[in-house]
């Protein structure tokens, strides 16, 4: 049996190449921690802003708790090719009324199962990067994605 060759990557795209595994995976995997226990579940984003991502979720799932407790997370995303994108972020809660109002007006899933934006259960995370890292299928190692100052997550955090 030959050893699978993976498809060079050229560097100069790799951020367009993690954007575009961003956009084909619709289920990515989110980390969060539970004391000394890694958790992971999959979810589905209601906003992505390059590599500034939104999750929506309620108050009463146990990882509200989690990221309360510890609000660094990772988000790992794949394609149908095996590419795959981990995205280490921080998580925090989305107050801007603005910014809810347009994720809210632009997911008819959630206004159809939370009724309104107003509803004490909803909550929406947005998860800043603080690094994020590409691979094709095969190639055993990650290509650091350079990330632009505005998308950096605070470092006080």
């Amino acid at each position: 049996m030959t050893k699978p060759v993976p498809e060079p990557v050229d560097v100069d795209r790799v951020r367009e190449l993690a954007l575009g595994v961003i956009e084909a995976d619709r289920f990515p995997h989110l980390a969060t921690v539970d004391k000394d226990q890694p958790r992971v579940r999959p979810v589905s984003p209601v906003r992505s802003d390059g590599f500034t991502i939104y999750v929506a979720s309620l108050r009463r799932y146990h990882k509200t708790v989690e990221i309360e407790t510890n609000p660094k997370v990772e988000l790992c995303y794949l394609d149908l090719k095996h590419d795959q994108v981990r995205l280490t972020g921080i998580a925090e809660v989305v107050t801007d009324p603005r910014l809810l109002q347009e994720i809210w007006d632009a997911n008819p899933l959630m206004r159809q199962f939370l009724g309104s934006l107003d509803n004490p259960e909803l909550i929406i995370y947005c998860i800043r990067p603080t690094r994020v890292r590409f691979m094709r299928e095969w190639a055993l190692e990650y290509i650091e994605v350079p990330l632009q100052k505005h998308e950096l997550a605070a470092s006080s955090h």
